[in-house]
């Protein structure tokens, strides 16, 4: 486990042991070069003690995912992008969330195993990865057999990415943007499209074409997230192309049309949100005309394995309450 660790943090430019924190910390692409093990917050605002909102069975991830029995989901605060449009804008600041040693990480695990999750679901990890490493490799000591899924932003260092080999089995990751101008618009990340190709890269390296059970849950493989966004149908595109053309069915896509137009966008940014101001598309749902199209793209282009969604699923109910549970 400590040569594991060490490994990962090396990347990081420090030698690390069980439970250390990087310091200056340059794990994510953002390389904010901040202490802290003395406190100091990065663009990620985390400092070396694991925050976790939310440890619980979740069932709207996708199918081979959540399956009947739910996905072992553990929300961590915190993120190294913060988008304007954010979903867990709760959680993603780090205003919720208590803290944990990796040694509870590690029985929070167990306990969802115990529970019946399919896998342990690791939502937004990188700024702790160090941690989360221990944790998974503790936990799998001491018993934990289900699949470990890295559930990401897609803005993750490649050199990362290749440590996690035989901790992870499973990357559900994002691909948010190919448009340069529009990573750096909505989540000041305008290098998003050359990093998450990087990362994609390494990860269908590491575990190649995805593998099933009997019951059609995946064990091992890789699954691409593009949430659209209104008014972005070419963004959309570029994304789905390029994946398809350069895997084509090593991995599998997952198209949503979820976008939730939050209230407080128009509060935060009630200039840009207005009529004339570059987020006003933000301001409302995906049309069903805009998600088909995209769909039906995807389709002209040869994908077969993609996950999509039907019905009104622009629901608030897709995001659970932050409240602490299971932690």
């Amino acid at each position: 486990m400590a040569n594991k660790l060490q490994a990962v943090a090396a990347l990081a430019g420090e030698k690390a042991a069980p439970g250390l924190m990087v310091s200056p910390c340059n794990l994510c692409p953002r390389e904010c070069n901040v202490m802290r093990k003395q406190g100091e917050l990065g663009f990620c605002r985390s400092d070396e003690r694991i925050f976790v909102a939310r440890a619980a069975l979740h069932m709207w991830e996708e199918p081979c995912i959540s399956g009947e029995r739910g996905s072992g989901t553990v929300f961590f605060s915190g993120c190294n992008l913060r988008c304007v449009y954010c979903q867990n804008y709760e959680i993603a600041a780090g205003q919720r969330g208590k803290p944990v040693s990796a040694e509870r990480l590690a029985e929070i695990f167990l306990e969802l195993q115990k529970k019946g999750a399919e896998n342990i679901n690791l939502v937004t990890p990188d700024h702790y990865v160090l941690q989360v490493v221990e944790a998974v490799m503790k936990a799998k000591t001491e018993g934990l057999v289900i699949p470990v899924v890295y559930n990401g932003s897609g803005y993750e260092k490649r050199e990362i990415i290749r440590k996690l080999s035989g901790v992870v089995d499973i990357f559900l990751t994002d691909f948010k943007y190919m448009d340069e101008k529009l990573s750096e618009k909505y989540s000041s990340a305008p290098d998003y499209p050359f990093v998450a190709k990087a990362a994609l890269s390494e990860m269908v390296q590491r575990l190649g074409a995805p593998s099933f059970d009997g019951r059609g849950m995946m064990r091992r493989g890789v699954i691409v997230r593009h949430l659209l966004l209104p008014g972005q149908k070419q963004n959309a595109r570029d994304v789905i192309r390029y994946v398809y053309e350069t895997y084509g069915n090593k991995v599998y896509l997952s198209l949503m049309n979820q976008y939730t137009p939050f209230e407080r966008l128009k509060e935060i940014f009630p200039e840009r949100c207005a009529k004339g101001g570059d987020y006003r598309e933000l301001c409302r749902k995906v049309t069903k005309r805009e998600y088909e199209s995209v769909v039906d793209y995807a389709l002209l282009l040869g994908v077969e394995n993609a996950f999509i969604q039907e019905g009104d699923t622009a629901r608030e109910s897709f995001i659970p309450a932050f409240d602490g549970e299971g932690v």
